[in-house]
């Protein structure tokens, strides 16, 4: 990374993370976006294709990176990429299933989906006042848990218990069985269930080369409002609907899986690099509720990064949707990074994939 780069980077990113419809009826449109040249004449058209895009990562806060990191990597995780900022005291960490058998494995960093990103701003490892929102306190809800899928749920739960690591519901609490939620170091909530639903779980020992980023879930206001917001603006395809109206509640998955077939029924925890929504009922009626979207005070979660085929004509589609944003890639100093803001005010990053330039972002 030049300088320079990293500079610019460090302007942009120093405000962001600080303590502090005209819709397409295409699900995946493609948009052609003309060049014109300072004489005028058009010489070349740009393409930006929503099946392209990628849930690339999701961002949270930590306190001690050294023991965030230490957790993701005893779970299977690799740390991917480092940026450092130390004239702004904070560096960003990218960790994410990188072994022969992980689907984005070997690829460049903006180029996968499923990572994890660690923003750690310099001193709160030995600040005792000092603590994150984990999404789920009373009042400052938003957030809930990132999700891994596992080979066995039973062994992979006993290998996290026999490390000393805390649960908020353990499998055996479970009324259905079929998940547990780990805590990190920080307290964020890690959900834990199987990639194959409905089989044994009678494995003494799990692969954790296996496991996948599965989905980040985030609550909801207005569930049509986001599903269709994630569908026509970002290009998601919903995948699956759980319905829960004894507890008054509905769950939806969402990603960019243009390139699976996924048969109606099947399961999709092998996938990774999901969305989920959770949205309880009659919340929408209610107009003085909102979620908070961690990046209000207290700070935890703090965004959902896309990665797109053309970042310029991609901003220019979004634009012309009347899309709100939190920052335009014209915006300030920095023009290769851009957010959006989702209907319950969830920001959104919107990076290039490397892949499609051959050339590093950061």
């Amino acid at each position: 990374m030049s300088n320079t780069a990293a500079t610019n980077r460090l302007r942009a990113l120093s405000q962001i993370f600080s303590p502090r419809f005209n819709v397409a009826r295409e699900r995946h449109e493609q948009v052609i976006l003309d060049e014109q040249p300072t004489n005028g004449t058009m010489t070349s058209s740009i393409v930006t294709d929503t099946s392209k895009y990628k849930l690339n990562h999701s961002m949270i806060r930590v306190k001690d990176p050294n023991a965030s990191i230490k957790f993701y990597e005893f779970l299977g995780m690799t740390l991917v990429k480092k940026l450092e900022f130390p004239d702004n005291k904070f560096d960003l960490y990218f960790l994410g299933f990188d072994t022969p058998g992980a689907a984005s494995h070997g690829k460049s960093t903006f180029d996968r989906q499923g990572l994890v990103e660690l923003t750690h701003n310099y001193g709160t490892e030995h600040d005792p006042e000092y603590k994150v929102n984990n999404g789920n306190m009373e009042l400052h809800n938003g957030f809930s848990y990132i999700c891994l899928s596992v080979d066995f749920l039973e062994a992979a739960c006993q290998r996290l218990e026999d490390e000393g690591y805390k649960f908020q519901h353990r499998l055996a609490d479970a009324a259905s069985k079929e998940f547990a939620t780990a805590m990190d170091p920080d307290g964020y909530w890690v959900r834990l269930i199987s990639q194959h639903h409905g089989t044994a779980q009678e494995a003494t020992n799990t692969d954790v080369s296996s496991y996948r980023m599965n989905h980040t879930m985030l609550r909801v206001k207005d569930a049509n409002k986001s599903i269709d917001y994630y569908e026509k603006i970002l290009g998601l395809t919903l995948l699956k609907t759980i319905e829960d109206s004894d507890r008054g509640y509905s769950l939806f998955l969402l990603g960019y899986t243009s390139s699976v077939n996924i048969p109606a029924g099947d399961e999709i925890g092998g996938l990774e690099g999901l969305l989920g929504l959770t949205w309880e009922h009659g919340t929408e009626n209610r107009s003085d509720f909102h979620y908070h979207n961690g990046n209000e005070q207290p700070q935890g979660f703090g965004h959902l990064c896309i990665s797109v085929d053309h970042l310029g004509p991609a901003c220019q589609r979004f634009e012309s949707l009347g899309v709100e944003w939190k920052k335009r890639l014209t915006d300030g100093r920095m023009k290769n990074v851009a957010f959006l803001l989702d209907p319950d005010g969830y920001w959104i990053e919107v990076v290039q994939n490397e892949a499609y330039t051959g050339v590093e972002n950061f």
